[in-house]
């Protein structure tokens, strides 16, 4: 057996898992930063994906499982009650997934979220966010039942053999796994065995709610795209100019080259870079033919950040202005370099 463990900077696991005789693998709970580096070890090791597994529907962290699929074309795999589109196997309780001679048994296990699932290979078991090292995942998001969570846990995982090797999708203090002879003898959350008492301490532990909490269960729910990815898919279809050479502009005066603030209309007010025309991200393409009736010209977008502004001049650039670009660093790096500001009278 290959197996390999990769881990992000918010405490995310996920493993590939390989039978080396044949070189068939399935990589589990990709996270989506870290696709580069499953690609990189595949290749590395020879090997032939045949699944890209999913244990549950993430809520704190972007799948990597559609991006791995683009270049691996391996099915994506979740649970049946998952209510993602871009799933292509839907698997069950008891259903298996064949390595070449190594099986990967399917285990429902619903608590954290309906579609929960954990895969049992061999001697070892991936639990998603069913169990955790020293704890259990949480009940209290979107699908989230402690009846249910209770029910995996003590009358599923811990039927199985002691010795078996846990692997967790998280750990904050950067173990590796642990055995469930070792999380039955000391995690406190398997210590309430009584359903009631357990239901109890899950309803009480008032976690605060994962950083990306809306955005990932939006994407990883529906397929749509991350914020982050929006922006590198847009910043791979725009120039961006530095802001020395937008110094320079000013001295040339050129008649084809316009400055567009695309911030709101209160910040714009507040000082904007002298000589910019205003025109909101929001009504960019309603109002460009008015603002911009010339699609010849060189239309720099500046925003706050250079977030918005990248998104409007690749905006921009989807509707003829093919000269647009985007200011590097926006208007927070302009003020702090103490460049000019123009303000406008407010209405």
């Amino acid at each position: 057996m290959f197996f390999a463990v990769f881990q992000d900077g918010e405490g995310c696991k996920s493993y590939i898992i390989a039978n080396e005789a044949c070189c068939a693998a399935a990589i589990i709970d990709p996270a989506l930063d870290l696709v580069d580096r499953y690609l990189g070890e595949v290749n590395r090791q020879g090997l032939r994906v045949r699944y890209i597994i999913d244990t549950h529907t993430h809520a704190d962290h972007f799948s990597g499982a559609r991006a791995l699929r683009e270049v691996l074309h391996a099915p994506i795999v979740m649970h049946r009650f998952s209510p993602a589109p871009y799933v292509e196997m839907h698997v069950e309780d008891g259903h298996s997934l064949p390595l070449g001679d190594m099986r990967m048994r399917i285990l429902h296990t619903p608590g954290h979220t309906r579609d929960s699932m954990c895969i049992h290979v061999e001697d070892r078991l991936f639990t998603g966010d069913t169990l955790l090292i020293g704890g259990t995942g949480r009940s209290d998001l979107p699908s989230g039942d402690p009846v249910q969570l209770h029910d995996s846990l003590f009358h599923k995982l811990l039927d199985l053999p002691d010795d078996t090797l846990v692997f967790p999708a998280h750990d904050y203090k950067g173990r590796e796994g642990s055995t469930i002879g070792a999380e039955r003898a000391s995690n406190p959350r398997l210590a309430k065995t009584d359903q009631g008492e357990f239901v109890t301490l899950m309803n009480s532990l008032n976690l605060s709610a994962p950083t990306h909490l809306t955005e990932a269960l939006r994407t990883n729910m529906s397929g749509g795209k991350t914020v982050r990815q929006l922006l590198a898919e847009a910043g791979a279809k725009v120039p961006f100019m530095a802001m020395d050479e937008l110094l320079r502009r000013f001295e040339l005066r050129a008649n084809d080259f316009v400055i567009l603030d695309v911030r709101e209309k209160d910040a714009f007010a507040t000082g904007h870079v002298p000589g910019a025309i205003h025109l909101p991200r929001g009504q960019l393409e309603l109002r460009v033919n008015e603002v911009l009736p010339d699609p010849s010209v060189e239309v720099l977008t500046v925003c706050e950040l250079g977030k918005i502004s990248t998104l409007a001049a690749a905006t921009l650039h989807e509707l003829g202005f093919h000269r647009a670009t985007a200011l590097d660093g926006g208007m927070a790096a302009w003020r702090e370099k103490g460049h000019p500001l123009e303000k406008a009278a407010r209405a």
